[in-house]
């Protein structure tokens, strides 16, 4: 893990935000007007994809998508001002959370200001044409981190943002070369200490096309020397077996446990159900029992949780990167309050300092332990309908679930399982 890492990133909740999408106006003054609904989740960390201008070349859908950037160091005008964003910023900041905002360093649109000014910072295909290295995607072209005069922009722009934001989320950081990171964390960490470094990284299949294909690709080990946190893309299509019942849940479980041995012993993942590039829970997961199990299970594990705006009323349909595809901000079904509850309690030191356990006590329910020399507190998730008796490790007696308030009796060395989520222990 980097140098400086803080460990109590496990207790924090980030929320997504597509400030294009988050409303109908589009625009960061309405994001700014929704701020105590976020808080009120248990938000601590907001983050903000990216929020600069966007390339007319080779465009994608009417608007683009934000991940094809024109200028590093502008503002999306459709977006609103620079003193909007900073409004924005400092309102976040009043109300007690903190900002990230994307750092899409692989690439930039293929009429950027970059290109213009320093088409020598740019990958070159073996005929010279500017394209992309290892996938077709036709709006943006590569960069070319061999030429270390770039690492000078790309830092400095990186402090510029700095004076109003606390952390990077950083695109697809394991194609950007190892050593850049560490430079860009190692000078940022001067002009402003204590910001949050989270990589975007990748799947296995995808690393070992690139790496195949002959270029270099990033495992979660070697991103974690400069990032404070990764994805969980290293165990989503493990995950998305499981739900749908072709991995049972002692493999799972054996695959989230090697996790706690692989990487360094104060990594922080970023657990998750859905973000902006899969598709939302509502959708894999239509039974809404097993989907608030399962949103249970993703904030209770060891690590940050993360929430896609739109997931806490159960939104069935994935925002567009290319339009206007205003997100529906409300629902029949709110899972607001379960989310809520769940910030609350991961803000326990356990959560992060704690010894942590993932065991399948069936076919259907996952248990989850933190364990401290004060503490035990236990998680049972039911990854398919399930209701009977369940094997618990804790003392005989009364217990309250911390989701519902509901009480939990434990005897012989068992208890009742409803069907819903359960959290009990000393808590």
């Amino acid at each position: 893990m980097a140098i400086g890492t803080d460990i109590k990133l496990r207790q924090q909740l980030i929320y997504s935000v597509f400030t294009r999408n988050y409303s109908k106006q589009g625009t960061f003054k309405a994001v700014q007007a929704d701020l105590p609904r976020i808080k009120g989740l248990g938000t601590t960390i907001i983050w903000l994809m990216p929020i600069q201008p966007i390339g007319l070349k080779n465009r994608k859908g009417t608007l683009g998508s934000p991940y094809a950037i024109s200028d590093y160091r502008g503002i999306n005008p459709e977006l609103g001002t620079m003193a909007d964003f900073i409004a924005l910023t400092k309102e976040i900041h009043a109300q007690g959370m903190q900002v990230m905002i994307d750092v899409v360093y692989n690439h930039t649109s293929p009429d950027s200001k970059l290109l213009r000014d320093h088409p020598d910072w740019f990958y070159h295909k073996p005929d010279g044409r500017l394209g992309n290295r290892v996938s077709d995607w036709s709006d943006i072209i590569d960069l070319d981190y061999h030429q270390r005069d770039l690492w000078d922009y790309q830092i400095q722009t990186l402090k510029q943002w700095a004076d109003y934001v606390d952390g990077f989320r950083c695109d697809v950081a394991p194609l950007v070369p190892l050593d850049f990171w560490l430079t860009a964390r190692r000078e940022l960490a001067k002009y402003k200490p204590g910001l949050i470094w989270l990589a975007e990284t990748n799947g296995p299949d995808f690393i070992k096309q690139v790496r195949e294909a002959g270029f270099d690709d990033l495992s979660d080990s070697e991103i974690y020397q400069a990032f404070d946190l990764t994805y969980d893309y290293d165990v989503l299509e493990d995950f998305r077996a499981t739900v749908k019942g072709e991995r049972s849940l002692a493999e799972f479980a054996r695959i989230l446990m090697k996790q706690d041995v692989t990487y360094p012993k104060n990594y922080v993942k970023m657990r998750f159900l859905e973000n902006h590039d899969v598709p939302r829970a509502a959708e894999y997961l239509p039974n809404p029992q097993i989907r608030r199990n399962m949103l249970a299970f993703s904030l209770f594990q060891k690590g940050a949780g993360l929430i896609y705006n739109g997931e806490e009323f159960s939104a069935a349909h994935l925002p567009s990167l290319f339009e206007s595809d205003p997100i529906e901000l409300h629902g029949t079904t709110d899972l607001s309050g379960l989310i809520s509850r769940l910030a609350a309690l991961k803000h326990k030191p356990v959560f992060s300092t704690g010894n942590y356990t993932i065991q399948a006590e069936n076919e259907s329910v996952m248990s989850v332990t933190y364990t401290d020399d004060s503490q035990k507190i236990v998680g049972y998730f039911a990854f398919s309908p399930f209701v009977g008796e369940v094997d618990c490790q804790l003392p005989a007696g009364d217990y309250q679930n911390a989701i519902d308030q509901t009480m939990v009796v434990v005897a012989d060395g068992k208890f009742k399982f409803t069907g819903e989520p359960v959290i009990i222990g000393t808590i």
